[in-house]
């Protein structure tokens, strides 16, 4: 058991549900796990669909490929996508503490490496998707890293709440598409970072035309940056369905992420 540093902490009032203490208990021992991983992003939006795994997976061995010790976790629990991109298969490792899989230097964790079989569903309600982050975060060997990218999963509740309330990040990058559905639940996410005291890194729109009217949308109301777009291509889809990553096939891909990760490394 973690006993909590008191002295450390803010002092709560006595009547303090015990919730609360719990979380500063676990948040405290992640915070001690994750001691040697310099910085932390999200890469998050409310809206489904809108190319959350791409940029995550992109920003990965943009990240890498400038010299960086990258992590990436597959926080879309129960629907998780990072390995289809990369074309992992198989299951993995039950060793525990878990043991991220490594390929082309990134270090990676996901459920689908602890499924047999990558299109069963998993069936998980809030609590099971909420211990399982903590799993990622506090009981995987993650080592020393410059940075871990994480793929959040769409909406405003468990995953997003857990990774929010347990890890500190440095920020949120946000995802959008053009579409004014697309920036107003990309606009939820930034919302509920800022409320809960997490700060937005930027937005990057994809299968853009080359408006920015989405991600306009989305950094007026937020008052943040447009990181840049990805303008609206097959490639993205045939690479991913290829196990391939993007800036490894494509130069002007590659050139992007490039710079949208200049202006998010510190």
């Amino acid at each position: 058991m973690i006993f909590m540093d008191t002295a450390a902490q803010p002092e709560l009032p006595k009547n303090a549900h015990p919730s609360i203490l719990q979380v500063i208990e676990q948040k405290k021992a992640i915070r001690q796990k994750l001691a040697n991983i310099k910085h932390k992003i999200g890469v998050y939006s409310a809206k489904g669909g809108v190319g959350k795994t791409t940029v995550s997976v992109n920003l990965a061995y943009t990240l890498s490929s400038m010299g960086f010790k990258v992590g990436l976790l597959d926080a879309d629990i129960d629907c998780p996508n990072v390995t289809l991109f990369l074309g992992i298969n198989g299951t993995f490792s039950d060793e525990y503490p878990l043991k991220p899989v490594e390929k082309d230097g990134i270090k990676i964790l996901s459920t689908a490496m602890f499924v047999d079989d990558q299109k069963k569903p998993i069936i998980w309600r809030g609590p099971m998707i909420g211990k399982m982050i903590r799993e990622f975060l506090e009981n995987a060997e993650w080592g020393d890293l410059d940075y871990l990218v994480l793929d959040l999963a769409p909406g405003t509740s468990d995953t997003a709440l857990s990774i929010i309330q347990l890890l500190d990040l440095d920020g949120f990058l946000l995802v959008t598409t053009p579409d004014h559905v697309a920036a107003m639940n990309t606009i939820r996410s930034g919302m509920m970072a800022k409320r809960l005291g997490v700060g937005i890194l930027g937005v990057v729109e994809t299968m853009s035309d080359g408006s920015l009217k989405g991600a306009s949308e989305v950094a007026k109301t937020l008052d943040c940056d447009v990181l840049g777009s990805l303008k609206y291509t097959r490639k993205f889809s045939e690479f991913g369905d290829a196990g391939l990553v993007a800036v490894r096939q494509d130069a002007e891909i590659k050139e992007e992420f490039i710079s949208i990760t200049k202006k998010i490394t510190i």
